[in-house]
């Protein structure tokens, strides 16, 4: 998403200026469980929370941005979260990106998507789309249908030796989705592992992201790698998240977690609660992103910049490419 509006000859003011992050943890493998009660050594706690706001992208599309934004600039090796909402006309037209990936979940209704290497397709509810950008993609996503669309769509960094792959796609139709349930719990695991189900979708940079559904008075507690850093995004309902004690979270919040080996979750609430948990292994290099591009150094940002404006070293179907939707 965040559209271009230009194709060659200059970039947008809508384009970020460069940022860099590192950080410092290590990688460990992935585990996961679901118990009665906690059996956690270092239970992960809420370290921070940011409420998803509204604001406009795309071509009329309204975002609530939870990750990518000031006071929530990235979790390596997250570089954006929105969950969106879009009816036509409105949607996000032709637009490049390169170095991280991108991974569309929709919550309702249909996203289609078109790319310059001649890719199209149509993901709906429960479906998901894992779209490695690699060296250079230049495509549009615009609402399959009448009403309102709504979905999640995160970004995560690819590291160094990936950014300049070939493009790939992963759509996964939501039958295929891997689901687990027990004691008013239900799972789908779009990548990792809970209640000992594995999802088979491949991630280059590692990966979990699961999508919980909480009954009344449910509760579930997650492992997650040691030092993967992660964070839970509410979608709907009121939780209570890493002790019991701990305040209810209403709905459209990012609760970023402290490093430990698992999360605990309630719904004390009488309505269901639904939330996505994400975590990822640290990449633990520098990141400079200017809008759609996000690369190590200003240099790789200065060379993406001129390689999309001549459509050259990955970015050649541009040059006479323009989606249906144009």
């Amino acid at each position: 998403m965040r559209a271009l509006s230009s194709f060659r000859n200059r970039l947008p003011f809508k384009l970020y200026p460069s940022a860099s992050i590192e950080s410092n943890n290590k990688i460990r493998n992935i585990m996961s469980a679901s118990d009665e009660s906690p059996c956690f050594s270092r239970p992960r706690m809420v370290a921070k929370k940011v409420h998803g706001k509204l604001s406009h992208d795309g071509d009329g599309a309204v975002v609530r941005r939870a990750i990518g934004r000031g006071d929530l600039r990235s979790l390596d090796p997250f570089l954006m979260l929105d969950e969106f909402s879009v009816s036509p006309p409105a949607g996000f037209p032709d637009h490049p990106h390169r170095g991280f990936e991108t991974v569309t979940y929709m919550l309702q209704g249909g996203i289609t998507h078109q790319d310059f290497s001649g890719h199209k397709g149509t993901i709906h509810t429960g479906d998901v789309q894992w779209m490695t950008a690699g060296r250079g993609i230049v495509h549009s996503e615009m609402p399959a249908g009448e009403g309102v669309q709504n979905g999640l769509q995160l970004w995560i960094n690819l590291s160094s030796s990936d950014k300049m792959i070939e493009p790939r796609y992963q759509e996964i139709p939501s039958e295929e989705i891997k689901r687990a349930e027990t004691d008013g719990v239900e799972v789908r695991i779009i990548a990792g592992e809970s209640m000992g189900v594995r999802s088979p979708v491949y991630t280059r940079t590692p990966t979990m992201f699961l999508d919980f559904t909480l009954k009344p008075r449910a509760q579930i507690h997650q492992s997650i790698p040691e030092t993967w850093n992660a964070f839970v995004y509410t979608i709907e309902g009121e939780g209570v998240f890493g002790t019991v004690n701990s305040s209810a979270v209403s709905a459209h919040n990012v609760l970023v977690l402290s490093l430990g080996d698992g999360l605990s979750a309630w719904n004390r609430s009488s309505k269901q609660l639904r939330f996505v948990l994400i975590a990822g292994q640290p990449l633990n290099e520098p990141v400079v992103q200017y809008g759609p591009f996000v690369m190590n150094s200003q240099a790789e940002i200065d060379q993406t910049i001129e390689d999309y404006q001549l459509c050259k070293n990955g970015f050649e179907n541009a040059k006479y490419w323009r989606s249906q939707s144009q």
